[in-house]
């Protein structure tokens, strides 16, 4: 037996705020979408560089203020994309831990937190 890959489920309430977060600002793409009819709510998968993430607007997914660590090997790099792009809602900059992380947390639309961590070099 073996485990394979973990996907954090984050609540949203509002379907273009998601899309301009997820995709616009984060680079995210959207893998699927899945409604079980029109008007009801969304449900879809977001990926970059093979982490994924799912987004539902069903209530009881999840529940607002859930926080994910994502770990990149260079989080100037994503900073600096980040800030290029001036999202009116969001400027994040980047931290050293005393744990022996470099973070930079970015607050999504819904409460959530998206933690974006790279290890100090020893």
């Amino acid at each position: 037996m073996k485990l394979s890959s973990l996907i954090p489920i984050l609540r949203s309430f509002d379907e273009s705020k998601a899309r301009e977060f997820y995709c616009d600002f984060l680079g995210f793409e959207i893998d699927w979408e899945h409604r079980f009819e029109p008007g009801t709510p969304l449900y879809m998968q977001v990926s970059r560089d093979g982490v994924a993430l799912h987004i539902s607007e069903h209530h009881g997914d999840a529940s607002p203020g859930s926080t994910v660590r994502i770990h990149v090997d260079d989080i100037d790099v994503l900073h600096r994309e980040l800030s290029e792009k001036q999202y009116k809602y969001a400027r994040p900059g980047v931290q050293e831990q005393p744990w022996g992380m470099r973070e930079m947390t970015v607050n999504d639309p819904f409460g959530n937190k998206v933690i974006f961590a790279q290890e100090l070099e020893t």
